[in-house]
């Protein structure tokens, strides 16, 4: 099943991209993947959705991917927050919001902080209020480490993201990795979001304070699950369940030998877990 590209308008008219699966009309999904990923993180789930039934579209958070690089370099988490909540207008109904780390964090605000209601309902994707800040680090890292000189070669790429995920196995055919990064007149592969994201005055950092992402998510009360990886190096099981306990009626699925790239790890379970919460709807 080959993706239909749209577009949406997001805070500032900045330009959001999307693949959008299934026939539109139907039951809205929409996916927001993590900081330094883009819409095709989620391609899997969302054409098996799209076979059920649903209308699954991927979105490409502002400054990553086929989106727009935000001119003033907005990149913090209340523009991510509002670009949900305008993505989500845009249906005849509320859509299910389905987010991992950043994307996870900007479904939480858009939902939480808002007077009306925005989603029908939300996944989580291993995010949580409170996480490791080891984790953290770690991701920091990664991302930091070829951001200006970009990689000579798509096998250098590929040996970077082993480097940082040992327990995946690492792709014979890295022709894929093609679609995160792009290649530019000098010859190299560069990541496919703007370094002034990570680097900039107006990052997603900042306002990630664990305590207004409690007060956000009390106010939660749509459907919720959270989908945690049971090898996560950001979301422990003690902040898993904290979480929990400030939404009392979230669901909860612990995929074991996934790490903080869920869907990545374990598409099929993590693509069972989606589906079976979704059916409950």
């Amino acid at each position: 099943m080959k993706p239909d590209l749209i577009e949406f308008k997001g805070l500032g008219g900045l330009k959001l991209v999307a693949d959008s699966y299934g026939t539109p009309g139907n039951p809205p999904v929409i996916f927001a993947h993590g900081g330094g990923q883009t819409r095709h993180a989620w391609g899997g789930t969302a054409k098996k959705l799209a076979e059920r039934g649903w209308h699954a579209v991927c979105l490409d958070l502002r400054g990553h991917g086929d989106s727009a690089w935000c001119p003033d370099a907005n990149y913090a988490i209340d523009a991510y927050a509002e670009d949900l909540r305008m993505v989500a207008r845009t249906f005849a109904e509320r859509p299910v919001a389905v987010g991992a780390s950043l994307g996870g964090i900007s479904s939480l605000l858009a939902e939480g902080e808002h007077e009306d209601p925005i989603f029908s309902a939300v996944i989580f994707v291993d995010i949580s209020p409170r996480v490791a800040e080891a984790g953290v680090e770690n991701i920091r890292n990664f991302m930091s480490a070829n951001m200006i000189e970009g990689f000579a070669s798509l096998d250098e790429a590929a040996e970077s993201i082993a480097k940082y995920l040992p327990h995946r196995p690492k792709p014979k055919d890295t022709s894929g990795l093609a679609k995160n990064l792009r290649l530019r007149e000098d010859g190299r592969y560069y990541w496919h979001w703007d370094p002034k994201f990570f680097s900039g005055p107006n990052g997603p950092r900042d306002p990630r304070r664990p305590e207004r992402l409690e007060d956000a998510a009390r106010k939660i009360t749509c459907p919720a699950l959270l989908v945690r990886g049971q090898a996560s190096d950001l979301v422990t099981m003690e902040s898993a369940q904290a979480f929990l306990a400030v939404i009392p009626h979230m669901e909860f699925v612990d995929v074991t030998g996934a790490g903080h790239m869920v869907a990545g790890d374990k598409n099929d379970v993590f693509t069972e877990a989606v589906v079976q919460f979704l059916n409950k709807l």
